[in-house]
């Protein structure tokens, strides 16, 4: 399934001029999905209508698809019907995300609406709520499922929670997301913003790292940026990710070599399929590259979880092989290249045997992570 970059906007919070700012800028760094909030509209159903339809359009001529967050209040708000979606329709939206849900039967017969619009389910509760629906025999094509998110610090899911929800979507083959925060964002839905994530170990992690850290799990199809506005720098590094395998963000030693960096960067790794608990090992590269010269310039330092290794001339015929420790150890054969970023080091647990994985230049100091 195809993976999508996704931004949050919050019109009763911010201007329209801003936000059509805000969604050109996200497009040039391949964002395509807009997660827009109805949770808190009180200006009438004509006003509403007119600001919300102007922005969605706008955002489909970018190319974007735009799913709202409505909840019973909105519907009662506006004095219109979850039995009549029209009013959804004529905004341009391409689908509504219910905060609350119903009996199944209801949200069932949803998907089904005249007008083709997704029906976007809760995530974040580990029981059968899904299962009840489908039973009901939904139109699981127009069935998508999104997780909260969480603006108070401390509250966010925890992992293994957030894996068991998740599975249950994904299982299914439901399309899913999940939400990650932009730290030079500001505007959120509440009068509460420690970040928007919707995993707590993601709120103080970059949103590159923490977006990385969802694609690998294997069970979220978007992640969307929780609050607005994310900086150009954050939207650029988002956008850079490798949406469909691990890239790890290497600080290179002042040592480095010029073939230790070609090999690094320039090539396709993938883990052997025999793996070891004290490395993982990229071993193709050795045998590209066996006629290289490669001196040893490390000094017996302890290579540490994360370091990443490269077998020098004192190496044999596993010269050249690449390896990012997992277990401290020495070995005067190996030259220490370089270091994981440390926001990125929660994604070696994804490195599977004969998973694939490459590597980008972190820029800055080792520690700048």
């Amino acid at each position: 399934m195809k993976r999508q970059l996704g931004i949050s906007v919050y019109p009763d919070h911010s201007n329209l001029e801003d936000d059509k700012a805000y969604l050109a800028l996200a497009h040039r760094y391949g964002f395509s999905r807009i997660f827009m909030s109805m949770l808190e509209v009180t200006e009438g159903k004509e006003k509403v209508k007119r600001k919300f339809k102007e922005l969605i359009d706008y955002g489909k001529s970018l190319g974007f698809e735009t799913i709202l967050d409505v909840a019973p209040s909105i519907f009662e708000e506006l004095e219109i019907s979850y039995d009549d979606l029209t009013f959804f329709h004529e905004l341009g939206a391409d689908g509504i995300r219910l905060d609350l849900g119903f009996d199944g039967n209801k949200e069932a017969m949803l998907t089904y609406n005249p007008f083709g619009l997704a029906i976007e389910l809760n995530m974040s509760n580990d029981v059968a709520y899904l299962d009840n629906i489908l039973t009901y025999q939904a139109n699981v094509p127009f069935l998508y499922g999104c997780h909260n998110f969480y603006p108070q610090e401390g509250t966010g899911l925890p992992y293994d929670f957030f894996m068991q929800c998740s599975r249950r979507f994904k299982d299914k083959g439901i399309r899913t997301a999940a939400f990650v925060t932009a730290h030079s964002g500001k505007i959120g839905p509440w009068d509460i913003n420690d970040g928007l994530p919707t995993l707590e170990m993601h709120r103080h992690l970059p949103a590159e790292a923490a977006a990385k850290h969802l694609f690998a799990t294997g069970v979220i199809d978007d992640v969307i940026i929780g609050n607005a506005y994310a900086s150009e720098a954050e939207l650029a590094a988002m956008g850079a990710i490798d949406r469909y395998q691990i890239a790890f963000a290497l600080a290179f030693e002042p040592e480095v070599s010029v073939l230790e960096r070609q090999i690094a960067l320039k090539e396709q790794h993938y883990r052997r399929g025999d793996i070891t608990a004290r490395m993982i090992r990229s071993t193709e590269v050795r045998k590209k590259y066996k006629n290289e010269a490669n001196p040893a310039h490390d000094h017996l330092n302890m290579f540490q979880r994360g370091d990443v290794v490269i077998g020098n001339d004192g190496f044999g015929k596993y010269k050249n092989e690449l390896q990012i420790v997992l277990e401290p150890h020495t070995d005067e054969r190996k030259n220490k290249v370089g270091q994981i970023a440390e926001s990125d080091r929660l994604l070696l647990d994804f490195i599977h045997p004969w998973s694939k994985f490459t590597f980008s230049e972190k820029k800055g100091t080792k520690l700048d992570v």
